[in-house]
């Protein structure tokens, strides 16, 4: 069994962060997602927003990996997300259906408000495998290095929710259908970076190597993510 963990402090309130979780995909870092299904989502007697939600995912196996070691090279996750907003918390479980003797990946992630207005966000991930015939430590660590070589990727993806919510509160903008969202990089380019940004990383930490992702490159787009987000 392999861990990981990490943490991020954003600038932004907790009203922010926690809309731009829920409203992360789509984005243009994110073609990995298939599809992305509200199945229940319900407000309870404590005032909390309760959402499930099935994601479908694509990927691929290392070159290693055995002939039929798993049929398709897709997975069903399961997204479970609790919103406080009185206690200005969030946390949200996804873990794997599918696969799940090859590898089970589990993923906790907590927004809290932190001091000053900002925002501390807790991300911690679990791979275990059960496939055997050697390969147990292999697969897991195949698992946590690719969960960490795409973490930078997916925090870039969030950086472009969360610049659309802030700039929507300066002006009336209407955020992208998915398929402009989708086709980015077909208009911007496959080097473009989303739009500046003003995060500050706390100190994260591995269990395993003590490695951290930084925060990703900044730079401005702005006039040409109104361009495409207008012809969406």
């Amino acid at each position: 069994m392999k861990f990981y963990s990490q943490s991020f402090l954003y600038d932004d309130p907790w009203s922010i962060v926690s809309l731009a979780y829920l409203l992360r995909y789509p984005n243009p870092y994110a073609n990995h997602i298939l599809s992305c299904d509200v199945i229940s989502r319900e407000v309870t007697p404590e005032g909390s927003l309760r959402t499930t939600r099935l994601i479908l995912k694509k990927g691929s196996l290392p070159r290693w990996a055995p002939a039929g070691m798993i049929q398709r090279a897709e997975s069903w996750v399961l997204e479970e997300s609790e919103v406080d907003p009185l206690g200005k918390n969030m946390r949200c479980t996804t873990k794997n259906l599918d696969h799940v003797k090859v590898m089970r990946v589990e993923e906790h992630i907590h927004i809290r408000q932190a001091e000053d207005g900002k925002t501390l966000q807790t991300t911690e991930a679990m791979f275990l495998s059960g496939f055997g015939w050697g390969l147990t430590k292999k697969i897991e660590n195949y698992g946590l290095a690719k969960f960490k070589a795409n973490l930078q990727r997916s925090r870039e993806g969030f950086f472009v929710i969360l610049d659309l919510i802030r700039q929507s509160r300066m002006q009336p903008m209407t955020m992208g259908a998915p398929s402009s969202f989708l086709s980015h990089r077909s208009i911007a380019g496959p080097d473009a970076k989303p739009p500046a940004h003003h995060e500050v990383p706390a100190k994260g930490d591995s269990r395993e190597d003590g490695a951290s992702s930084p925060a990703p490159a900044r730079r401005g787009y702005w006039a040409r993510w109104k361009t495409w987000l207008g012809s969406g």
